[in-house]
C-alpha cells in the first residue's frame, strides 16, 4: 500500500481546485499577510523593546525559511527523490508533549519497544530541505484557514503538522473542536486554522436502488471547502488499499506484512516500482489547466517499511495503512513547509 498526497495549488499559492467535476466552483484564496507577534520574556526590558526584539526574531525565522527554500526551488531540485538516513537530533518533537496525538498513532504511548524510526531524516539527493520552523509557519498563514481533505490518511498528516507547529510554541493558546466529520485545531494568537474535512472519496456518493453509488459529476461536500485559504486533497489510500498487510515482496522480503520491520528500504531502486495508479495521476496532473502541485510522497513511503504501528496502537490487529506519530507523516509536512516557503 502506497500514498499520495496532492496539494493543489494555483501559481503563487493561489489555490484552485476547478477541475474538479462540480456545477459550483470552489474557490479558495491566498494572501501573505506577515504581522510577527511573539511573546517572549526578554527580563527587564521596556515593553517597546521587547515589541521590537519579537518582530525582529520572528522575521528572522520567516526570512531563513523562504531563502532555504527558494535556493531549493532555484536549483531544480527534485525533493521527492533521495534517501533516509540517520539523524540524531529526531524526531521533531516529543510524543508526550503534544496534546493532539490520536491513539491510533501514537505508538511509544503502546509501548512499542524499538525507536530507530524515529531517527530518519528524508535526504534529498541534490539538495538539502529547510529546516521546519513552526513559528515562522505561523507568522506566513496568519489569519489563514488551511484545510485537510480526505480519509485517514489526511486525519494522519493533519496530526502531524498540528504536533511540529505546536512543539514551537507550547505555550500558545488553542482551541481544538470536533465533531462529526470535521476538526479544527486553531492558534488562537495567530489566528491560523487547520481543519480537517473527512471524507474517502473527493465526489458524492449516493444510496440508490442499485446500490451505493459515487456520482462522479457532484461534490456537494465542497461547500465545506468554500472560504478556505489553502486546501490539501488526498484520496489514494482507497484506490490502493490491499488490506492491513503490506506484502514483504514490496522490498524482496519473505515477510508477508510489515510486522517486526524495524528498518526502513535503503536500496535506491524500491523493488515493487511505480504503482500504475501513479503514472496515471500525473498524466491526469499534466493536462489540468489550472497549474496543480503534486506532494509527490509515494517513494519515499514505500521505503518506510519500519513506520506503520503494526501493533502498537488502539487500532484492532495489524496496522500496515497509517503511520506513528512521530514519523514519516512529519516528512510529508516538512516537504509541503519547503513547496509553501519556495
Amino acid at each position: 500500500m502506497v500514498e499520495v498526497t496532492l496539494l493543489f495549488c494555483y501559481q503563487q499559492l493561489h489555490l484552485h481546485p476547478q477541475h474538479q467535476v462540480t456545477s459550483k466552483a470552489v474557490e479558495p484564496r491566498h494572501t501573505v499577510v506577515i504581522k510577527p507577534k511573539v511573546t517572549w520574556d526578554l527580563g527587564t526590558l521596556s515593553r517597546a523593546t521587547q515589541a521590537r526584539a519579537a518582530v525582529q526574531e520572528a522575521e528572522h525565522h520567516l526570512n531563513a525559511s523562504i531563502s532555504a527554500a527558494r535556493k531549493l526551488a532555484g536549483g531544480g531540485c527534485n525533493i521527492f527523490r533521495g534517501k533516509w538516513v540517520y539523524d540524531a537530533s529526531y524526531p521533531l518533537y516529543d510524543f508526550s508533549t503534544c496534546p493532539f496525538i490520536d491513539d491510533e498513532f501514537n505508538c511509544l504511548k503502546y509501548k512499542r519497544p524499538d525507536t530507530m524510526y524515529l531517527k530518519y531524516r528524508w535526504q534529498p539527493f541534490s539538495c538539502n530541505l529547510p529546516r521546519f520552523n513552526g513559528l515562522a509557519f505561523l507568522e506566513k498563514f496568519r489569519g489563514k484557514k488551511i484545510m485537510f481533505v480526505g480519509d485517514s490518511l489526511s486525519f494522519n498528516m493533519w496530526q502531524s503538522l498540528s504536533c511540529m507547529i505546536h512543539s514551537w510554541v507550547p505555550k500558545a493558546r488553542t482551541s481544538l473542536i470536533k465533531r462529526e466529520g470535521l476538526a479544527e485545531l486553531i492558534f488562537l494568537d495567530y489566528g491560523v486554522r487547520l481543519l480537517l474535512y473527512r471524507t474517502p472519496y473527493l465526489v458524492d456518493i449516493e444510496n440508490q436502488k442499485v446500490g451505493r453509488v459515487l456520482k462522479l459529476d457532484s461534490i456537494r461536500n465542497g461547500n465545506s471547502w468554500r472560504q478556505m485559504d489553502m486546501l490539501i486533497f488526498n484520496s489514494w489510500h482507497w484506490w490502493t488499499h490491499t488490506g492491513r498487510s503490506q506484502p514483504g515482496r514490496d522490498w524482496n522480503a519473505a515477510s508477508k506484512s510489515c510486522k517486526s520491520e524495524t528498518q526502513p528500504y535503503f536500496g535506491i531502486k524500491y523493488p515493487a516500482g511505480t504503482p500504475s495508479a501513479s503514472v496515471v495521476v500525473n498524466k491526469v496532473l499534466s493536462r489540468i489547466k489550472k497549474p496543480v502541485y503534486l506532494l509527490d510522497i509515494t517513494l519515499l513511503s514505500q521505503y518506510r517499511k519500519d513506520g506503520h504501528p503494526t501493533y502498537y496502537s488502539r487500532h484492532n490487529g495489524l496496522d500496515c495503512s497509517h503511520w506513528c506519530l512521530p514519523g514519516v507523516p512529519d516528512t510529508w509536512n516538512l516537504l509541503l513547509y519547503s513547496a509553501l516557503f519556495s
